[in-house]
């Protein structure tokens, strides 16, 4: 994306043709770094860290026949 320099407002008086080019340059570079940032981003690989801790840590004990009950005989 380019940016006109009649596109921008400039507030302060007496602005010189090469003050209005540096700004207009490094409002393009500051576009085109946040476009490309964009377009490389990439969603994380797998569930972040607070869906992680969210987990059960086992599945339910369920008892029955073959199953471990408990210790009372």
């Amino acid at each position: 994306m380019t940016i006109e320099p009649d596109s921008i407002r400039f507030v302060t008086r007496g602005v010189t043709p090469e003050e209005v080019a540096a700004v207009t340059a490094v409002l393009t570079a500051a576009i085109a770094e946040a476009e490309a940032a964009a377009r490389d981003a990439r969603p994380p690989a797998g569930p972040d860290a607070w869906a992680r801790s969210q987990r059960a840590l086992r599945t339910p004990l369920t008892p029955g026949p073959g199953s471990w009950r408990s210790f009372a005989g």
